[in-house]
C-alpha cells in the first residue's frame, strides 16, 4: 500500500511541476509581447532660413496608432545655443499623428525633440534640420 501511495505522490508531484512549468512559459510569452511606444518623427533634412517647416510625429503603441496621447510637444534649438530652447505643443490630428509648424530664423543646425507621453511611457526621438540661406550649400 505504501508503494502505491509513493507512486501516486510521485505522479502527482510530476503533474504539479509540469503544470507550473506550462504557466511559466505563458508568462514568458506575455513578456515577449510587451507593447512598445514608438514615434516616427518626420522633419525635412534642410530648410531655408525664414521658412516654416512642418514637424510630424506618428505615435503607435504596439501595432495600434495612439489617438489620445497624454502629451506630444516639440522642443527645438540652434545647436550652438542649446540653453535657449523653445518648446511648443502639437496639434492632435485624431489619427495618431501630431503636428506643429516652426520657423527657423537663423542659419545653422537645429536639433528637435518630439517629447511624447502615452500609455504611461515617455520617449523623445531627436532629429536635426539644417537651415541655410538661399544659395548657400
Amino acid at each position: 500500500m505504501t508503494k502505491k501511495i509513493s507512486v501516486f505522490l510521485l505522479i502527482l508531484a510530476i503533474f504539479i511541476l509540469t503544470a507550473c512549468n506550462e504557466n511559466s512559459d505563458a508568462e514568458s510569452d506575455d513578456l515577449d509581447e510587451l507593447e512598445e511606444l514608438s514615434v516616427v518623427f518626420e522633419v525635412p533634412e534642410t530648410a531655408e532660413v525664414g521658412e516654416t517647416i512642418l514637424l510630424e510625429a506618428t505615435v503607435t503603441y504596439g501595432d495600434e496608432k495612439v489617438e489620445d496621447a497624454n502629451d506630444v510637444s516639440f522642443e527645438y534649438w540652434l545647436d550652438e545655443n542649446e540653453d535657449n530652447s523653445t518648446e511648443i505643443e502639437s496639434t492632435n490630428n485624431g489619427d495618431g499623428t501630431y503636428t506643429a509648424e516652426i520657423t527657423l530664423e537663423q542659419e545653422g543646425v537645429y536639433s528637435i525633440y518630439a517629447h511624447t507621453t502615452a500609455e504611461g511611457l515617455h520617449t523623445m526621438p531627436l532629429k536635426t534640420v539644417e537651415a541655410e540661406t538661399s544659395g548657400s550649400e
